[in-house]
């Protein structure tokens, strides 16, 4: 029975039964795997994608509070009936001058960019060469676009090459750094791959947009591959710590995606005030050489330290990843690690296969080096009781 007091159809029930079988009633303390202990204001939280510890910049607040204090009747409908002169054309002309294209389009979040830019370049007849990888928006996208698609290994250029020969022009889907693992794509082999055969490429740049690059421009920009790749996507609630999303591109194209992306015809514009917070983030961002060295120092001494202890990674960033392999070896670990207050973010399935969990550890530059060795500390520590030396990503690090 429902809370109305309607009955719940038998289908929607078996699916209600099944989920609270395998994710609930089988976890130690009752919750999915992602919910363990809550943290305590002593813990050390690496959960957090404000990789620039930027979303409480006073620059940030006050442009937000200025706007919302200036009034005025905002406008909520569909950014479609937005001129040119808008908050959000003027933040769009932005972004493109520093990434390199010719424009850019604000989306409501990264979700909607890659679902809505792949339901527009892409259809029955368009074949998508997607990374195994390759974030959960954009198989979305192509789901939605009703696009054959074939899955490359991941980062593995010459799989790629080898179907792209079998079937023909079409799409090259990539991220530029993977929100999981925290490794990179060999974007210069991939966009090579991609102008050979006359493909159209499309690189999500939502984990390095703001933390690499010239000016936190990308690593697109940061390979000098600007000008050979037509398509940059991104969420900007990672080093841009806000609600939206971009998509870099041409002009021709962005006069043409207001009209033909679902949502973005079918969401509501962000507000001013939103607005005004990304815009005075681009300009903290821009002048962030500081955090941003800051940032991959603390990362490569915490890739160093975790690697020293024999533990496998795949990181060549801010964003590492442990794998124990099975939830119930995820639960050991998550469980040990907040026993000793550091808190990582448990990746599973759907986010990751079934057997190949990862508990996450997100950097950001306004961490110090004994906070890290405190963590390093701890895995050092938990070794023996999480059975790390069995893990199937150790074995694969010796081998």
């Amino acid at each position: 029975m429902s809370m109305t007091g309607l009955p719940i159809p038998d289908f929607l029930d078996a699916r209600l039964l099944a989920y609270e079988e395998a994710s609930i009633k089988t976890r130690r303390n009752g919750k999915p795997l992602v919910l363990g202990k809550k943290p305590q204001p002593e813990s050390i939280i690496l959960q957090s994608n404000d990789y620039l510890s930027i979303s409480n910049h006073p620059q940030v607040l006050q442009a937000q509070i200025a706007r919302l204090e200036q009034g005025g009747h905002e406008m909520v409908m569909s950014a479609v009936f937005l001129h040119e002169d808008s908050d959000k054309s003027l933040f769009e002309k932005a972004m493109a001058r520093l990434v390199g294209f010719e424009h850019a389009i604000l989306c409501q979040s990264g979700w909607a960019a890659n679902v809505g830019i792949m339901q527009t370049i892409a259809d029955q007849n368009t074949p998508v060469y997607i990374d195994f990888f390759t974030h959960m928006s954009l198989w979305e996208g192509v789901k939605t676009s009703g696009a054959p698609f074939y899955t490359f290994m991941h980062n593995d250029a010459a799989h790629l090459e080898n179907l792209v020969k079998q079937h023909g022009q079409g799409i090259i889907v990539v991220d530029s750094l993977y929100s999981t693992t925290g490794d990179i794509a060999p974007l210069t082999e991939i966009i090579d791959i991609a102008n050979r055969h006359n493909c159209l490429s499309l690189v999500d740049e939502s984990h390095s947009l703001g933390t690499h690059g010239p000016r936190g421009a990308g690593l697109v920009a940061s390979l000098g591959l600007t000008d050979r790749v037509h398509f940059i996507t991104g969420s900007l609630a990672k080093a841009f710590a806000g609600r939206a999303g971009i998509i870099l591109c041409s002009q021709r194209f962005a006069e043409y995606y207001p009209y033909a992306a679902y949502p973005a015809i079918f969401s509501s514009a962000l507000l001013p005030h939103d607005i005004a917070g990304l815009s005075a983030t681009l300009d903290v961002i821009i002048n962030s050489d500081d955090r941003r060295k800051k940032l991959h120092d603390n990362a490569l001494f915490f890739r160093n330290g975790l690697e020293s202890l024999g533990y496998f990674l795949a990181s060549q960033s801010q964003i590492i990843s442990l794998e124990p392999g099975s939830e119930p070896q995820m639960e050991i670990l998550r469980d040990a690690l907040e026993d000793r207050n550091v808190f990582g973010s448990v990746f599973c399935a759907p986010a990751t296969p079934k057997n190949r969990t990862l508990m996450r550890f997100s950097l950001n530059s306004d961490m110090e080096i004994d906070e890290l060795q405190q963590v390093l500390d701890v895995c050092a520590s938990i070794r023996d009781e999480v059975g790390m030396r069995e893990w199937k990503s150790t074995k694969r690090k010796k081998t």
